[in-house]
């Protein structure tokens, strides 16, 4: 399971709030008969169980409203790229790159990590420390594990946050974060924190809450290990040449910036490609008639932090404003395409069981759909358009 699959809707959704907890007996029994014998074999003691869900009578349905609502799952890419990459979180983090420039230059240095895309994750995932989240860590995963499709997640992280209310290092009254139990200024789950959290100041806490000096070198800590390279971007929005063979869109396509230039693929923005010996792949994501990219893994070290591709083109364009440069080049099409939602979910479903992984089937089309659907025309003789359509199923259904 990756590590921030579930972490990052709060920045942009308003926080709804939680009504007066009221007592259900079936959640009650839950948490006593099967969460604390779970917890238990974990090494939790009694006492500290108890301590953790004291006053805890009700799922919080907030929870589980927006466990099946993340944006960045659920809308196109443009519609939440409009909603990450606003021109108020650019300001804001071109005046946070001033005001922590030695901070950020130290954490640069001692990581490898670029300082613009740990201030773009600090700006996606909490409004850089506005908006960290109020909802108990606690109350958040007993929700999850208790209803839903998230419940091996919650009883994972159930465990790591036992181990961080151990350490003594915030109390359970501060264990605040988001409807995911992710926390602090750059959002960790427990796991992430027991995992990678760093204790940058020296004063012996690793405090991703209070302390935006621990969140940031933990976030470049954890990118760090994630395989991000210093010596190359994350990508970069490309123009492919006439009569570019679109079978090559896709993560199974690697070449080298150099091998994908001598293809005749140039720099939207007209500038030159460095890195050239990085490897890298063309991603279309919201289809071949919009704004394509050529990424590097350092793209998919952003992808460990959230597997969602819109995420991690958020945190690398929001990186990239900051650091100054401009908008995207190329406009992003329109996707109402002629499917149903159930066609949506039916051609994902087919595509799937027929080896062309779409990385789920929610009914959205991202960038692993549209490489699973040109891989497919590929194969099967058809024109390499890209486009989900109902002759698309029809061909889908007639090879299933």
């Amino acid at each position: 399971m990756n590590r921030r699959m579930f972490a990052s809707l709060l920045v942009l959704a308003p926080f709804l709030g939680s009504p007066a907890l009221a007592e259900d007996p079936k959640f009650v029994a839950f948490i006593q008969k099967t969460l604390w014998p779970r917890m238990e074999a974990a090494g939790v003691s009694r006492k500290l169980f108890d301590k953790a869900f004291a006053g805890i009578t009700e799922p919080d349905p907030v929870v589980l409203k927006l466990a099946d609502n993340q944006p960045e799952f659920t809308s196109t890419t443009s519609a939440y790229l409009a909603k990450a990459v606003t021109p108020i979180r650019i300001e804001s983090g071109k005046q946070k790159n001033q005001d922590e420039d030695k901070l950020l230059s130290a954490i640069e240095a001692k990581y490898g990590v670029d300082r613009f895309i740990v201030l773009g994750i600090w700006g996606m995932e909490s409004n850089f420390g506005k908006d960290k989240g109020s909802m108990s860590v606690f109350r958040s995963l007993a929700t999850l594990a208790y209803s839903g499709r998230r419940k091996k997640y919650a009883n994972e992280q159930l465990v790591s946050a036992f181990k961080i209310l151990k350490s003594g290092i915030v109390s359970v009254e501060d264990l605040d974060g988001s409807w995911a139990a992710a926390m602090g200024h750059t959002q960790f789950i427990p796991s992430s924190y027991i995992s990678f959290a760093v204790d940058w100041t020296g004063d012996g806490k690793k405090d991703i809450w209070n302390t935006r000096q621990d969140a940031l070198a933990s976030t470049a800590n954890y990118l760090a290990k994630a395989g991000w390279k210093r010596d190359r971007p994350w990508g970069w929005e490309v123009v492919l040449p006439k009569g570019f063979n679109m079978a090559l869109v896709g993560r199974s396509h690697w070449k080298t910036v150099a091998e994908w230039q001598k293809l005749g693929l140039k720099r939207a923005d007209g500038a030159k490609f460095g890195s050239l010996n990085a490897d890298a792949f063309v991603m279309v994501p919201q289809g071949v008639s919009g704004p394509r990219f050529l990424v590097t893994r350092n793209f998919l070290a952003i992808m460990d932090y959230n597997i969602s591709h819109s995420y991690a083109l958020a945190v690398g364009h929001l990186a990239d404003r900051i650091r100054g440069k401009g908008a995207f080049v190329a406009q992003w099409p329109d996707v109402n395409y002629d499917l149903t939602y159930k066609q949506r979910v039916e051609l994902q479903n087919r595509l799937n069981a027929l080896g062309f992984e779409t990385g789920g089937s929610d009914g959205r089309f991202g960038a692993r759909t549209y490489e699973a659907i040109l891989a497919y025309q590929k194969k099967n003789g058809l024109p390499l358009d890209g486009v989900p359509s109902v002759k698309l199923l029809q061909s889908l259904q007639k090879n299933s």
